[in-house]
């Protein structure tokens, strides 16, 4: 091969070296420009669904601080300054069935969404209501379908309890400390409204005293 056969050859191996590169460096750009437009959508979206969930947050809080302000349709209350907290050994005779306040034995019923399948004693349930708990009851009028609801409920909520009590009047009572409430049926609207403002509510003697640690039987 000649000299100027030689030289080119090797101009062209070296445009087309040249060329491989140019073709490199744009593949190269344009796969940094679709990262930078992903990474600024992603970026974008997780900053929108941030603003939206705390928005959705706030709304939240929002809406139970305003239904633990309204009054539950057809609630029985009593002055909670009436009703005693002292620690007894003995039975109480309280004023209302089921109790939702007064003297009370010094252990707590285990109120950490836990459902009992038999009736307890009020003295150890009303010492769970001094910790912020709600006290759901039912009677024999109560439907099974009913009972499994409740039951579902009260299991997922962190300070209730749940029993029969063949004893009282209404066929579904939920019981706070100075407040109650009797439905006939578990799909009440007022059933979630009283669980909303009552557990760990204002009316709480002892807030913040745990449910954990009782009796479970």
């Amino acid at each position: 091969m000649s000299k100027t056969n030689k030289k080119a050859a090797s101009q062209a191996r070296r445009a087309k070296i040249e060329e491989m590169r140019k073709v490199e460096r744009a593949r190269e750009r344009r796969n940094r420009i679709i990262t930078i437009t992903l990474s600024t959508l992603i970026v974008g979206g997780l900053i929108g669904w941030g603003g939206y969930a705390i928005n959705s947050a706030n709304e939240k809080e929002e809406q139970q601080a305003a239904a633990a302000k309204k009054p539950v349709r057809g609630e029985k209350t009593w002055d909670a300054k009436k009703l005693g907290r002292n620690h007894v050994k003995t039975a109480v005779e309280y004023l209302m069935n089921p109790p939702v306040g007064g003297d009370h034995n010094k252990a707590w019923m285990t109120c950490d969404g836990t459902v009992y399948n038999k009736p307890i004693a009020n003295e150890n349930a009303v010492h769970s209501l001094e910790h912020g708990a709600v006290w759901v009851t039912y009677n024999d009028k109560a439907t099974d379908a009913d009972i499994r609801t409740l039951s579902d409920k009260v299991s997922k909520t962190p300070y209730t309890l749940m029993s029969p009590d063949t004893s009282q009047s209404g066929t579904i009572t939920l019981s706070a400390w100075g407040t109650q409430l009797s439905v006939d049926k578990a799909s009440d609207p007022r059933v979630e409204q009283f669980l909303t403002k009552y557990v760990q509510g204002a009316q709480t003697p002892e807030l913040g005293a745990t449910c954990s640690g009782g009796l479970t039987a």
